[in-house]
């Protein structure tokens, strides 16, 4: 009978942010899989969990993970954990995860704590859609593209930057993005010393200290865009919006917030929506 691994997202820095479930599998699993047991040792100590761990990272060979799987399909439990948060996002498990699906063995998930989902649900900018880049390349072409997706793109975007190359990343990001789009840099999410600062590339940065200390999540503002976003159901927004007793300027706030619309074609968008269809 084929075995399980269970993808366990785990706090990304306060260690109550865990889920029961998330516990209650740790404490199951025939062995953790740890991209650094010392580190996954703290949280399991910290819930009184004794389950054996072995190490899992980028450098793991292939061998090892044909080792890993092997056991999987004769039957093993195991659980698949980074540093923090969801495993598998800018994370070397994918490769694991994918060759234990190949080889029939059961792979689920224990959803939890997530950077890219924290900083978004603070960051203050929309999010209707948005897209994940993680870690921007460090250099050469490579680099130049990823920056210019992001400059490009219309949508709100989410990167991971190390503290000690963040200031280097704001300053190629405003000279990519301009003055007025507006970014939220989200620093050591759910821990003692959180920040998050929001602005103009300019305006976070000065805020910034240099140099910057802690996990850090960027979320950029898309383009704004001119006119109708084509999969918006603005009449049923609209209408929805009336309903709630909205007024104009609040409609069209709305649509700057969570849309990313210009200021004067939101209002004029609602203004249109709002008058009376000829017959």
């Amino acid at each position: 009978m084929s075995g399980r691994l269970s993808v366990v997202a785990t706090p990304i820095g306060c260690l109550e942010d865990i889920t029961l479930r998330a516990l209650r599998v740790l404490r199951e699993a025939d062995l953790i899989l740890a991209e650094d047991t010392r580190h996954t040792r703290t949280l399991c100590a910290e819930h009184g969990i004794d389950t054996p761990m072995r190490s899992f990272h980028a450098h793991t060979n292939d061998d090892k993970v044909d080792i890993i799987v092997a056991e999987l399909t004769k039957g093993a439990h195991y659980a698949l954990v980074s540093d923090a948060g969801t495993p598998v996002v800018s994370d070397p498990g994918v490769y694991l995860v994918s060759r234990a699906a190949e080889a029939g063995v059961d792979v689920e998930a224990i959803p939890g704590p997530s950077a890219v989902l924290a900083a978004l649900s603070v960051a203050g900018l929309p999010v209707r859609r948005f897209v994940f880049e993680g870690f921007l390349p460090r250099s050469g072409g490579d680099r130049a593209r990823a920056l210019d997706r992001v400059a490009q793109s219309d949508i709100t975007v989410v990167l991971f930057e190390s503290p000690h190359r963040v200031h280097a990343t704001l300053d190629d990001l405003e000279r990519k993005l301009g003055g007025e789009r507006q970014i939220a840099l989200c620093r050591e999410l759910t821990k003692m010393y959180e920040q998050t600062i929001r602005g103009t590339v300019a305006e976070v940065r000065s805020e910034l200290s240099d140099p910057a200390r802690g996990e850090i999540t960027v979320v950029v503002e898309g383009k704004s865009a001119d006119g109708p976003v084509q999969d918006v159901d603005l009449e049923g927004l609209v209408s929805e919006w009336k309903r709630e007793g909205l007024s104009t300027k609040e409609m069209s706030r709305k649509l700057q917030r969570d849309l990313g619309w210009k200021r004067n074609a939101a209002y004029q968008a609602i203004l249109d929506a709002l008058k009376p269809k000829q017959h």
